[in-house]
């Protein structure tokens, strides 16, 4: 961890406190640190409003799903996770903050108050994850169509996805249809005329 990191988990830590669960650096020096999903919105309020950390922008907002993350020795990961990376300006500082979420149904707080940028990328996280933002003035899809079944980020989407969806010129109307597409089996057929492959002559 370089001095800029360690300065900064040293000011978490003393900000934080016990909501700090967790801390690490990946190999660019990214420091990212964990809190419960309980505890996001009041930790992201200090984050922006503390002078010494003044993170002031938020730069992104995703889902994580981890059904087929491996599991090393005793790490018992929940499934889900909302990931939240932050930049401060004035200190130029980033940070990555992430809280893991209950599987069967993933809430945690909307920080659409803290940061109104937040607001779209909630919205595509309980789109694309069917993560829920307690709070969200306008949680709705935001790339799918509104009559859309499932979460297409989650591993357990199928790959060909529920239904198909055309506009039909009959009723004017989109209509929605069962999955017509068959599943290929992509076996490479290879033809080499080389002169390599052939056989001299005796």
């Amino acid at each position: 961890m370089t001095y800029k990191a360690d300065t900064l988990l040293a000011r978490l830590r003393e900000t934080l406190g016990g909501r700090l669960l967790s801390s690490s650096t990946d190999p660019g020096h990214q420091l990212t640190v964990e809190v419960e999903a309980a505890a996001l919105p009041q930790v992201c309020l200090e984050l922006r409003d503390d002078p010494h950390l003044a993170f002031d922008q938020l730069i992104d907002v995703c889902g994580v799903d981890y059904a087929d993350y491996p599991v090393t020795g005793d790490l018992a990961r929940p499934r889900f996770a909302v990931v939240h990376h932050l930049l401060s300006t004035p200190k130029n500082h980033r940070l990555r903050l992430r809280a893991y979420l209950e599987p069967e149904f993933p809430l945690v707080g909307s920080v659409v108050d803290v940061w109104p940028a937040a607001n779209w990328f909630e919205r595509e996280a309980f789109d694309l994850f069917g993560i829920v933002f307690d709070g969200h003035p306008d949680l709705r899809r935001i790339l799918t169509d509104y009559g859309f079944v499932g979460h297409p980020l989650r591993k357990d989407f199928p790959l060909t996805g529920e239904v198909e969806m055309r506009y039909d010129p009959q009723q004017l109307r989109v209509v929605y249809e069962p999955v017509s597409i068959e599943n290929r089996i992509t076996v490479p057929r290879v033809r080499r005329d080389d002169f390599r492959y052939e056989h001299p002559v005796e």
